[in-house]
């Protein structure tokens, strides 16, 4: 069994991300970039197939420019077999339909059983995506997965709505895009960053660039919070004061 999972470069969350010069998009020089977390549940999940059946292969496939391949490297530190890097330095700035192109069109050449994602990539967190490759190949889909079992041909998925549970079954090839499940992902062992610069990394060239269908014409941070209010007096004083705000000024009562 082949499975792709399909990554995405993104700033580190912790990190603080700065408006660049023009105002469309983020300053991210001197930001540290990461695997987005829900794709490295993806990556987990794949893994642990692979862990079930010595034939499985896990490919990690994403899109962007060189900077891209500090990811990849990662995911292959952890387990996966090889990697793809679609040639597309467009993408970084692109909607999710164009990303969504560029990564069908190499995952068409590529061929998969089971197409893994995070169910949104951090940072947009359109959670367009993994539904969208869906589309474009033709396969059945399932978004926000958190469990996944697999028998032969056909595949039985669990995913959280609200208040209870949905199953999901189909026929392979398809594409789930992962929640946080009970996995964690796991960390590279010194032995596998050592092996992960022996595995190969493959670079293509995307002929699925298009105008984008969605283009930002500005980009704000949020607002910054008020300062903190204390309320001076006797707790009877302060509960009155603290009654009327609420009621005056911030309307909630």
């Amino acid at each position: 069994m082949k499975i792709v999972v399909c990554l995405k470069h993104v700033p580190d969350t912790e990190a603080k991300i700065k408006i660049g010069p023009d105002g469309k998009s983020p300053d991210l020089a001197g930001v540290k970039m990461i695997i987005s977390p829900y794709d490295e549940y993806a990556l987990e999940e794949a893994l642990l197939l692979k862990d079930k059946d010595a034939g499985t292969e896990v490919v990690v496939l994403s899109g962007g420019d060189e900077g891209v391949a500090a990811s990849l490297r990662q995911a292959l530190a952890v387990g996966a077999d090889r990697a793809i890097r679609v040639d597309a330095p467009s993408l970084a700035g692109a909607d999710a339909l164009a990303r969504a192109r560029a990564l069908a069109e190499a995952l068409r050449e590529v061929g998969a059983d089971l197409i893994f994602t995070g169910k949104t990539g951090v940072g947009d967190d359109e959670g367009q995506v993994g539904p969208m490759l869906g589309e474009l190949l033709d396969l059945p889909h399932v978004g926000a997965a958190f469990a996944l079992s697999v028998e032969g041909r056909r595949f039985v998925a669990h995913r959280g709505i609200e208040g209870a549970v949905e199953v999901v079954e189909g026929n392979l090839p398809a594409v789930i895009a992962w929640d946080k499940g009970d996995h964690p992902p796991r960390y590279a062992s010194l032995k596998g960053i050592m092996a992960a610069k022996k595995k190969p990394l493959d670079v293509r060239a995307s002929s699925a660039a298009a105008a984008p269908a969605v283009a930002r014409e500005s980009l704000e941070l949020p607002p910054p919070r008020p300062a903190g209010r204390i309320l001076p007096g006797d707790a009877a004083e302060s509960a009155r004061e603290l009654a009327r705000l609420l009621r005056e000024e911030a309307k909630v009562i």
